[in-house]
């Protein structure tokens, strides 16, 4: 299978729900995920290795080939998602230094602009 999607672990079944994704590193090397979800009806951390883009699997922890969660110990709820949230916020501000960036670059907003004006007229032609 390849990388799994967290929001997608549902398993064990009636035991997991409300999956709340706190950091997601995606579909890429080593990629893990944490959660907020509900454990058998008490909320809990809930952790897993996602799986590599281009090998075979479920990640871990799995079940009969099925993607599921490792529950985060209580004693260490507190510092695992304080890590993760300030990783996750660290991510935004990648991106968004990205369109920073981007909407810096005068001449590529004017090709951009330029190629998005053709296709608008474009549109109008093929009535």
């Amino acid at each position: 299978m390849a990388y799994v999607d967290p929001e997608t672990v549902q398993s064990p079944k009636g035991r997991v729900s409300n999956i709340d994704v706190v950091y997601d590193k995606g579909p890429s090397p080593q990629s893990w995920s944490l959660a907020k979800l509900n454990w058998d009806g008490a909320r809990a951390l809930g952790i897993r290795w996602n799986g590599e883009v281009d090998q075979p699997g479920s990640g871990t922890p799995q079940s009969r080939g099925n993607a599921t969660w490792f529950i985060v110990p209580s004693e260490i709820e507190e510092a695992v998602l304080k890590a993760a949230s300030e990783m996750e916020r660290q991510k935004k501000d990648v991106l968004l230094d990205g369109y920073r960036q981007m909407a810096a670059d005068k001449e590529r907003e004017a090709e951009a602009m330029e190629w998005s004006d053709a296709l608008i007229g474009d549109g109008f032609e093929a009535r």
